[in-house]
């Protein structure tokens, strides 16, 4: 595939050379125009193709960067072998941060522990921290108890640049979800460094760039194979399990998209599939339920009682729901409904509407039911996003006065 031009356009253009070369025209950029670098670093195929571009250039300009690799405990052998495998191989440019310390994630399989909290102290892991990780968030000068991950990446990054520019390589293609295209070029009011398309300025000391934004799978693969370099090994057999190369993904098991291929840890990895049961609320739930359509877990078509209203239905949900994790949602959708019946124009929110199960927001209440259904959390079918935790508990006393006032739900 040819690479794209550096400025925004709004359709694609091919500019006569291929993606390989513009990757490492971009990655020879940054590298000449920061002083200080590091690769955000998964174990799936993006970050370590890039990992292997990043490498190569380091070696040729005898300089070196930050790894930093999120351990989520839950993770498959074959990705902390292929971790291991690249720390390795590129010892000698990398200052490596592999982090095996408490984070906070959501689990879309469970109503009674919908955030689960990786290497949480007194529990029984899943597997042991390798002796190079760091164990300990202390180790972090930012680091609170809890944090989740949307909140430590971007501390990370501060902590790390400190007042020098730095630049953050993220292995992300835009192809693969219109989220990551609108974060490569879908804004016209994105800041960027030195107007390159394929960057995001984060701060005044920190950006990140995406050198591998207009590749395709195909690409990926091209690579790997034509120059014999290392990959995850998983993906050959999440290929003979039949998963499509685009549905492919390497993380955490338990979010709205990622349970889909839960059932595969007990095909590919059993022993690991036994300890991940005992260790998290509904995986095995998730295992046998997350590909099904229709009512259990919101996929697809969903369908309530012929005798109830989707209104109804959707506070019979709450009701059945542990007490803790209703108000959450009641939260929310106080929120959603009053802003509809505020500053939204609406005198009263439907029960339901044409295209309110689709990607845009499309007020009713089967899409609150869709949400509930669906496990999520954070309410993202809603348009909300997640709150951050050192304000969760002021938002929850907000939220009750609020809700007392407002007489919505």
């Amino acid at each position: 595939m040819r690479a794209e031009p550096e400025k925004e356009r709004r359709r694609k253009v091919l500019l006569g050379y291929d993606v390989l070369t513009a990757a490492r025209a971009r990655i020879d950029w940054i590298f000449a125009n920061f002083s200080r670098l590091y690769l955000a670093f998964s174990g799936g195929k993006d970050s370590s193709v890039l990992f292997h571009l990043c490498a190569a250039e380091a070696r040729r300009r005898n300089r070196r960067f930050g790894l930093l690799f999120i351990d989520w405990e839950c993770q498959y052998q074959y990705t902390i072998r292929h971790v291991e495998e690249m720390v390795a191989k590129y010892a000698d440019v990398i200052d490596l941060f592999w982090c095996c310390i408490p984070l906070k994630t959501v689990n879309s399989v469970s109503v009674f522990e919908p955030e689960w909290i990786a290497w949480e102290p007194g529990k029984e892991w899943i597997r042991e921290k390798p002796e190079q990780a760091i164990g300990d968030g202390s180790f972090f000068p930012f680091y609170r108890e809890n944090m989740t991950f949307e909140e430590f990446v971007p501390a990370f990054g501060q902590w790390y640049a400190g007042n020098v520019p730095t630049a953050c390589f993220v292995g992300i293609r835009a192809e693969e979800s219109l989220n990551r295209w609108v974060s490569v070029a879908g804004s016209n009011f994105k800041r960027t460094y030195r107007y390159r398309r394929w960057t995001t300025r984060c701060s005044r000391v920190l950006c990140n760039a995406y050198p591998l934004y207009d590749w395709r799978t195909e690409d990926i693969w091209t690579y790997c194979g034509r120059y014999g370099m290392e990959y995850n090994r998983l993906y050959d057999r999440l290929f003979q399990a039949g998963v499509p190369l685009r549905m492919m993904r390497i993380c955490e098991p338990f979010g709205n998209e990622q349970r889909r291929s839960l059932d595969l840890y007990q095909v590919i990895e059993p022993e690991t599939w036994g300890r991940l049961v005992a260790r998290v609320n509904g995986a095995n739930f998730g295992s046998r339920y997350a590909r099904e359509h229709g009512v259990v877990l919101g996929n697809r078509r969903i369908a309530k009682p012929e005798h109830r209203t989707w209104e109804e239905f959707a506070r019979m949900l709450l009701a059945s729901m542990p007490e803790a994790t209703a108000t959450h949602y009641r939260n929310k959708i106080a929120v959603y409904l009053h802003w509809w019946l505020t500053t939204g124009g609406l005198e009263k929110v439907p029960d339901e509407q044409p295209g309110d199960q689709q990607t845009r927001d499309v007020p009713s209440w089967r899409r609150i039911c869709r949400c509930l259904l669906k496990n999520d959390y954070w309410c993202r079918t809603l348009c909300f996003a997640p709150t951050r935790t050192e304000h969760y508990r002021k938002y929850c006393e907000l939220m009750a006065r609020r809700r007392e006032q407002w007489k919505l739900i």
